[in-house]
């Protein structure tokens, strides 16, 4: 060993505590294989820099809390949307979210995701957006309905819907 106080300064130490972190990072999370080297590099220069007593640089936190563009495209599937938070599928993250005490703004801001992030997965809204349709909740249903009614189905009443009115 190169220093008898710490032993993280040896450089087999680091390698082996490397492929630790990788190992674990690597089971639970989705890496496109062309990122592999980047995120090896990373914890590579997260643990040398605590190696050589040197905090972390913000940057280097920061970059390592923040998805990359590709983990944000995955994590939006038609079937569910992958939480970063705790790497589940959910047909909607409002709820999952509220639990956590984070609301869509404030999970779009701590992870670095765009304004248009969606909520709610597609395959989901889309079932929702059909149910509503046929209950006719799309903002036209009970309207339509008494217009339906009104035209002369009020027993001898006209169009304007008052007695004796021509129509």
């Amino acid at each position: 060993m190169a220093d008898g106080n710490n032993p993280a300064r040896e450089p087999e130490t680091i390698r082996l505590l490397v492929a630790q972190v990788a190992t674990a990072y690597f089971s639970a999370s989705r890496v496109n294989p062309a990122e592999i080297p980047e995120v090896i590099a990373r914890i590579a220069s997260g643990l040398q820099s605590i190696s050589e007593d040197a905090p972390a640089t913000a940057d280097w936190a920061e970059a390592c809390s923040k998805p990359t563009p590709a983990q944000v495209r995955r994590s939006i599937t038609p079937e569910a949307l992958i939480s970063f938070e705790d790497g589940r599928p959910y047909k909607a993250l409002a709820r999952h979210l509220a639990a956590r005490g984070l609301t869509p703004d404030a999970y779009r801001d701590k992870w670095g995701l765009p304004r248009d992030y969606p909520m709610v997965a597609q395959s989901y809204s889309a079932v929702r957006s059909e149910l509503a349709k046929r209950m006719e909740l799309a903002g036209h249903g009970l309207k339509a309905r008494r217009r339906g009614q009104g035209a002369g189905g009020a027993g001898g009443r006209g169009k304007a819907g008052r007695p004796g009115a021509k129509g």
